[in-house]
């Protein structure tokens, strides 16, 4: 193996140093029965992203004009309970907050396709609190879906 190769194996990352070795790692999604592309698929971390800066500025916008009337730790406090019930609520009814519905996605449970109110409580909890939220797996689920059994996919 030339210098350059090996470096670059290290460079890139074990994912790729495994694929060149010949593992089949498949697409995102596949392990969960779920299409490569399109509607059903796994969602995308910048659509995810984009959602939720989309939901966390609304609940800071209320939470500025209608709560605190200016900005300060109250108003970040006011946003965070404001981004959980609204959460709850929408994902736990209509699978979907106006942030997902924008960038076209929704939150589905993997056996029967809807979210209930519990599992959108729990699934909400987790993700305010951010950290189970930053551990994905292979399929670019979060830990708080996977302890949720829930999956974010486009619409």
């Amino acid at each position: 193996m030339d210098k350059r190769q090996a470096i670059g194996s290290w460079l890139s990352g074990p994912r790729a140093a495994a694929e060149d070795a010949g593992v089949d790692f498949g697409y995102r999604g596949q392990q969960l029965g779920l299409p490569e592309e399109g509607p059903g698929s796994i969602a995308r971390p910048g659509r995810r992203l984009g959602a939720l800066a989309v939901d966390w500025g609304i609940c800071v916008l209320i939470a500025y004009g209608l709560i605190t009337d200016g900005y300060g730790q109250a108003t970040s406090n006011w946003a965070l309970l404001l981004f959980f019930l609204m959460s709850v609520l929408t994902v736990g009814t209509v699978g979907f907050t106006p942030g997902k519905r924008l960038f076209g996605l929704r939150v589905v449970v993997l056996e029967t396709g809807d979210v209930n109110p519990l599992r959108a409580l729990l699934r909400t909890a987790l993700l305010c609190v951010a950290i189970p939220a930053l551990i994905w797996d292979r399929d670019g689920r979060g830990l708080h879906d996977r302890l949720a059994h829930t999956v974010e996919v486009r619409i």
